[in-house]
């Protein structure tokens, strides 16, 4: 007859520790040499024995100066022990597989700037500590970062948006600041006033697609000025934006990290904003109720251990 799987087990099973002993003292002989065998005092391993019998009702051992020897109940326990202990081990060999799966790879989606000017120096950390796990990085705007995680096809995520897509949850990993940049030739490039929220959002820009977490951050800022004017292009990487801004087509809103060689170089020109600073938090992002284990968990401790103060 099947048992009923509903059934709690009853409190008179042992634990497997108790039952690994119980083996120990089937093969050994002896209390003694099976104490040794699993790493345990003879009188811990004594006193576990008498805990198992009082626990099962059931004298397992005849105790005698020349050993242990097994009585005929404590045989057939230790015939069904046996079972258990094997099938406890296939159980830990076959959750040691999964991990050892888990852990060959890592699949990480990342929003643009977050993937070109921050993973880098994290994913070489990771390799140095994981020089086994195969790394793949998808690279995309905060919306599909999103939906790849969703969708199973990721790991741990990075966005850069206002605030955590739904479905996932998340930890802040770092700040970034938004910048408004010319070309040299810009106009605004010789301007000795700031440029006022309202003229920025009345002005046609070059900027990142919506669903982009840059276009998130530009929207909510200007929404109390009039909104975003209609572009003057979108364009979906941040190196098409800053190319088109350098070659003079308008103003270009990025992070700051992606346009700090341009403006050291004097190729893009930052104009300053009156009234209004453009801030924003980047976040590491999961599945809600998933928090990430294996590379996947410490990629997201290489985040946090590279955010703290130095």
């Amino acid at each position: 007859m099947t048992a009923d799987p509903h059934v709690p087990l009853s409190h008179r099973v042992p634990d497997l520790g108790a039952l690994e002993l119980l083996l120990a003292v089937a093969r050994h002989g002896s209390l003694g040499r099976a104490a040794r065998a699993v790493g345990v005092t003879q009188p811990a391993a004594s006193s576990r024995i008498r805990s198992m019998e009082r626990q099962l009702g059931l004298a397992l051992l005849d105790r005698s100066p020349r050993g242990s020897r097994l009585t005929d109940a404590g045989a057939l326990v230790t015939d069904w022990a046996r079972r258990i202990v094997e099938a406890a081990e296939a159980f830990d060999a076959g959750t040691q597989a999964l991990r050892d799966r888990r852990d060959s790879r890592l699949r990480v989606a990342a929003s643009m700037t977050i993937a070109e000017y921050l993973l880098p120096g994290w994913l070489m950390t990771l390799r140095a500590e994981r020089p086994d796990t195969a790394v793949s990085l998808l690279a995309g705007n905060s919306a599909a970062v999103a939906g790849r995680l969703l969708a199973g096809e990721a790991d741990l995520g990075f966005v850069e948006g206002l605030s955590v897509p739904a479905g996932l949850d998340g930890t802040v990993i770092a700040h970034d600041r938004l910048v408004v940049a010319v070309a040299p030739s810009h106009a605004w490039a010789r301007r000795r006033t700031p440029v006022t929220p309202r003229e920025l959002a009345e002005t046609p820009l070059v900027l990142r697609e919506p669903g982009s977490g840059t276009r998130q951050v530009l929207d909510a800022a200007l929404a109390a000025h009039g909104g975003l004017a209609v572009p003057l292009l979108e364009l979906s990487s941040t190196t098409a934006v800053k190319g088109a801004a350098q070659s003079g087509a308008g103003p270009c809103v990025l992070s700051e990290l992606a346009v700090g060689e341009e403006l050291s170089a004097r190729r893009l020109v930052k104009i300053p904003i009156g009234g209004m600073r453009l801030r924003r938090q980047l976040r590491a992002v999961w599945p809600s109720g998933h928090r990430p284990t294996g590379p996947a968990r410490d990629l997201l401790s290489l985040t946090a251990r590279d955010a703290r103060p130095h």
